[in-house]
This record gives structure tokens, sequence and C-alpha cells, in this order.
């Protein structure tokens, strides 16, 4: 990425956080709220991800889970919901704000898998993670993808893994402003093009 498009890229950030933040900001607050209520805990879920650099930060996202008797944890039908429709990344506009991520960009990763990236696929790490981006879309079903494998860790780390960084890469290698807007507009329309049925499935 060049200067001038880093600098763009940063302005319209600021600009589209503040205005989701005004705009959204009580319904970000009553779904906060809603999950403190469904899952008798703090609404906001904080957990360190790899960020630009390999600078960990904290990542916002609303709490889908919660505590079971059995020290294990369940997502809720209502975490459920907030998952498919991808409200529970509503609080990354903070994230978005501060400087930590960007609209569009590689999903940040916990430890053990952007920061263990070697030679030309660190090209990742060079900038800021994003809400969005083409492996969102491309696994905008992961969950439920991994939920049919025998070995959900093993077919992460053999095949979805590798397919994400290829398409981070592609990110950045062909990237441009015009090309970030497509990718939102793609993400805003995925979360609404789904039917009834697939909210009423439960845990």
């Amino acid at each position: 990425m060049k200067p001038k498009e880093i600098i763009i890229k940063r302005i319209f950030d600021i600009a589209l956080a503040l205005l989701g933040l005004l705009v959204l900001g009580w319904f970000i607050l009553l779904l906060i709220f809603c999950a403190v209520i469904n899952t008798g805990q703090q609404g906001i879920f904080k957990q360190k991800r790899v960020g630009q650099n390999g600078r960990l930060f904290s990542i916002y996202k609303l709490r889908t889970m919660k505590d079971l008797p059995s020290n294990d944890k369940m997502i809720t039908a209502f975490g459920q919901f907030l998952r498919k429709m991808k409200w529970d990344e509503l609080p990354q506009l903070w994230n978005v704000l501060k400087g930590d991520m960007s609209f569009v960009g590689p999903r940040p990763d916990v430890v053990g898998y952007a920061d263990q990236l070697k030679g030309e696929d660190r090209i990742i790490l060079s900038v800021k993670p994003g809400i969005t981006g083409l492996a969102t879309i491309c696994f905008k079903d992961e969950e439920e993808l991994l939920s049919k494998q025998n070995d959900p860790k093993a077919y992460n780390d053999k095949v979805i893994w590798p397919k994400k960084v290829e398409l981070n890469k592609a990110y950045i290698a062909e990237y441009s402003f015009s090309k970030d807007i497509t990718i939102i507009i793609k993400t805003i329309c995925l979360s609404f093009r789904r039917s009834p049925d697939d909210y009423s499935q439960g845990d």
C-alpha cells in the first residue's frame, strides 16, 4: 500500500467509525444489556489478538457464550443469532476508532497463527487487521463448517488457515480503496441475506 492509500484508508476508518458509533451507539448499548441478561456476565468480551506488525491488542466483541457448572462454555441461542448477524462484532467500531483495526483487512487471530507466519506470508502483518475482508466473506459459515469436521482444529490448520493466508495476501497485493468499499457492501448484504430458519437452530 502506498502512503497516500494508507492515509485515505485511515481517514475513511475514522469517519465511518465515528458515524457508526453515533448512529448505532444506542443499539450497541442495548445489545450489551441483552448480552448481560442472556449470559449472566459482562456484556462485552475482551480477548488478546495479533495486530499490525505482530503487536497484541484487545479486541472487543459482544459476549455470546455463558459459563456452565462443568466449567465449559456454551453459545446461547441469542449469542448464535448475534454471530449469524455479525452484530457481535459491532463493539469493534471502537477498535477501529482507536487505530487497532481497520474496517477491511485480514481478521485478527489469536496467538499461534498470524504471529507464526514466515517469509512472504508475513506481509499480512504489515496492515491493520479488519472487521471484515476477503477471507471473512469466503468463510462466512466457518463455524458451521468446522462443526461438521471430525477434527475441527486439524481442518482449520490444514484447509481453512492456508486459504485465509492466500486470500489475505491477494488483498494486500491488489489493494484499492474501491475494493474496500465493495467488500464492506458484500459483508452487509451477506448479513441480511439469510433466511429466518438460520436463526432457529438454537445452540
